[in-house]
C-alpha cells in the first residue's frame, strides 16, 4: 500500500491509499469512517483494479468540522486526487462519498468512465436533514453533544425510538461523540445545500451502477430510485439480505458488485 498526496483547490492537503494494479477505481468512504472502513473489501478487488481510497477531509484523524461544508469542496478533493492517475477512472461512493461521487462526475464532464454508487443520501423530494440538523448543531454548540447525537439518531437517522438510548449508550463510552459528530452534522447539511430534485442528473450520459441493500430503510431505496430514473444510464443492483453497510457485512458480495459494475463501464 502506498500514499499518495496532493493539495486541493483551497490549499488543504488530501491524501489517498493506494493499493493494487489493474484499472482505477477510485473509491469515497462514507460519512463517518475513513478508509479503512472498506478494508474488507479490498482483498477481492485488487487482484483486477487499483482501488485508491480518499480520506475524506471532513473525518481525518484531528480534522475538526468547519462551520461551513460543501459537496464542491469534496468535489475539489477529489479532482486534485484524479489529476494524480491516469488512464480510464471508475468512480465508486457510499452514502454521502456517493453523493461527492456523483456530484464530481456532474461538474467534471470527463473525470469518470463510470459511477458506482452504494445508497446516496441525496435530498431527492425532501432534506435529508431538514431543521433537525440546525437543532443538532446548535445543541452541540451549546456543550450537549448526548442531546445533539440524540436529535441525530432520532430525527435524521430515524432509529426506532426504542434504540435510540441504546445507540446513545454505545457510542458515547468511551469515547466523546463530539468531533465524528460534529463531522456528520457538517456533512448533511453540505448534501442539504444541494437542495430538492434530480433533474439536474438527466444531462450525466455516465454508466452508472447503484447499489442498495434490500434491508435498507425505504426511504434510502426511494431516493436512489428517484436518482435511477433521472439518470439516462443507470441500472440498480440490489444486495439481498443487506443494507446500508455491505462493505463490513458482506464486503465479498459488494466487491462483486463493483466489480462486475466496473468491468461493464470500461468495457
Amino acid at each position: 500500500m502506498a500514499e499518495l498526496r496532493t493539495t486541493s483547490a483551497d490549499g488543504t492537503p488530501v491524501t489517498a491509499l493506494d493499493d493494487g494494479r489493474g484499472p482505477t477505481l477510485l473509491l469515497l468512504h462514507g460519512g463517518g469512517e475513513t478508509p479503512a472502513a472498506w478494508n474488507a473489501v479490498l482483498p477481492s478487488l485488487t487482484g483486477d483494479f487499483r482501488v485508491v481510497r480518499i480520506a475524506r477531509r471532513l473525518y481525518a484523524p484531528g480534522a475538526h468540522a468547519p462551520a461551513t461544508h460543501s459537496v464542491a469542496v469534496e468535489v475539489a478533493d477529489v479532482l486534485a486526487i484524479a489529476r494524480l492517475l491516469t488512464g480510464p477512472l471508475v468512480l465508486v461512493g457510499h452514502s454521502s462519498g456517493a453523493v461527492a461521487a456523483l456530484e464530481t462526475a456532474l461538474r467534471a464532464p470527463g473525470v469518470a468512465t463510470g459511477l458506482v454508487l452504494y445508497e446516496p443520501p441525496l435530498p431527492t423530494r425532501a432534506l435529508v436533514g431538514g431543521e433537525a440538523v440546525h437543532r443538532a448543531r446548535a445543541a452541540l454548540a451549546a456543550g450537549d453533544p448526548d442531546q445533539a447525537l440524540r436529535i441525530h439518531l432520532r430525527d435524521i437517522a430515524r432509529e426506532p425510538p426504542e434504540r435510540v438510548e441504546r445507540l446513545l449508550a454505545a457510542v458515547r463510552r468511551p469515547t466523546s461523540p463530539t468531533p465524528r459528530l460534529a463531522a456528520g452534522l457538517a456533512d448533511i447539511a453540505a448534501l442539504d445545500a444541494l437542495g430538492t430534485g434530480v433533474e439536474r442528473f438527466r444531462r450525466l450520459d455516465v454508466p452508472t451502477t447503484l447499489v442498495e441493500g434490500d434491508r435498507s430503510p425505504a426511504r434510502v431505496r426511494d431516493r436512489l430510485a428517484d436518482l435511477a430514473a433521472a439518470l439516462p444510464d443507470a441500472r440498480v443492483v440490489t444486495l439481498a439480505g443487506h443494507g446500508h453497510h455491505a462493505h463490513r457485512t458482506a464486503p465479498r458480495a459488494l466487491a462483486d458488485a463493483i466489480r462486475d459494475a466496473a468491468r461493464t463501464a470500461l468495457a
